[in-house]
């Protein structure tokens, strides 16, 4: 098992009679990048405040590094980066600027850890252009910059991507990408845009209505949403010999009812179709199965699709 950075224990936010968060269980572990999920309303951005201590929570625990004394979860705070919401900075400054008055109120050691963070999301070369003049994709950079002052352990992201143009949201995903794998950050981020959050997360919590009602691996959540091809036959002994022999089909799965799974040749349903019955098998029904990441989401939330 990885070392756990972040678990919460029946953590509850109440405002007045409704919970904004309510009894969830929570764990992230060194390494991961963790994909959370969940309608405009959840719970998700009321998590990540009390997280980062920005709210304080109505019941339940937290640990953060193994910590959880209020004095020691303060301490801990200080190996935690996040970006929540918008990043405010001040215009008339240069990106430079900004970070040194960030380390400064932050009381971070060292100027060189500016150099370092504005080469690590591409903004080194920005030199006196002001922040202001800055396009939203460069200002998110500078966000996860000051998030990364500091060196964190673990980086927290609100809706990083929201806003960005195709071009901008693929240079995101590969900085953190890389802030993952070369810095040894770990990364809670939470997204509506699943489709490309599928392309980043190694895991996932999915949230509703305050409750969190789903943790899955990436590896299990592919293999939920895998596509396949539905066959149902008259004798599946038969149409096996068929897919193996004439097609050269090998990765399926034979389950009860004379229905089978095929894993490859999803392009092919056509000539499988055809094929089996040239050779006598009686297709029953044949199609084209599996769910990405917003369809699976949808059936477990149910409702819109604002995330």
């Amino acid at each position: 098992m990885g070392e756990v950075i972040l678990k919460t224990h029946n953590i509850s936010k109440k405002y007045g009679n409704q919970f904004a968060v309510n009894n969830v269980n929570m764990t992230i572990k060194k390494g991961q990048i963790y994909g959370f999920i969940g309608q405009n309303g959840a719970g998700k951005t009321t998590l990540i405040r009390l997280i980062t201590g920005l709210a304080h929570k109505t019941s339940g625990e937290l640990e953060l590094f193994n910590l959880s004394s209020e004095g020691d979860l303060n301490k801990a705070r200080t190996m935690i980066g996040s970006l929540i919401e918008t990043p405010a900075f001040y215009g008339n400054m240069t990106a430079r600027e900004n970070l040194e008055v960030s380390r400064l109120v932050r009381n971070i050691a060292g100027k060189e850890c500016i150099d370092e963070v504005l080469e690590l999301v591409g903004l080194k070369d920005t030199g006196k252009k002001k922040v202001k003049n800055f396009s939203l994709g460069m200002r998110q950079r500078l966000g996860i910059a000051n998030a990364l002052l500091g060196n964190p352990r673990l980086l927290i992201l609100d809706e990083p991507i929201n806003g960005l143009d195709p071009m901008g949201i693929v240079e995101i995903r590969e900085l953190l990408k890389k802030i993952n794998r070369d810095k040894e950050v770990t990364i809670l981020i939470s997204s509506h845009i699943l489709g490309e959050l599928s392309e980043l997360a190694t895991s996932y919590g999915i949230i509703r209505e305050g409750k969190l009602i789903e943790e899955i691996s990436a590896k299990e959540l592919k293999e939920k949403c895998r596509q396949y091809i539905a066959l149902k036959v008259d004798y599946a002994d038969r149409a096996v010999t068929i897919l193996e022999n004439e097609l050269n089909i090998s990765n399926y799965e034979v389950i009860e009812n004379n229905n089978i799974k095929i894993y490859s040749n999803l392009d092919d349903i056509g000539n499988i179709n055809s094929t089996l019955s040239k050779k006598g098998v009686i297709v029953e029904g044949i199609t084209l199965k599996g769910k990405n990441l917003e369809e699976y989401f949808m059936n477990i939330v149910g409702g819109g699709k604002n995330a």
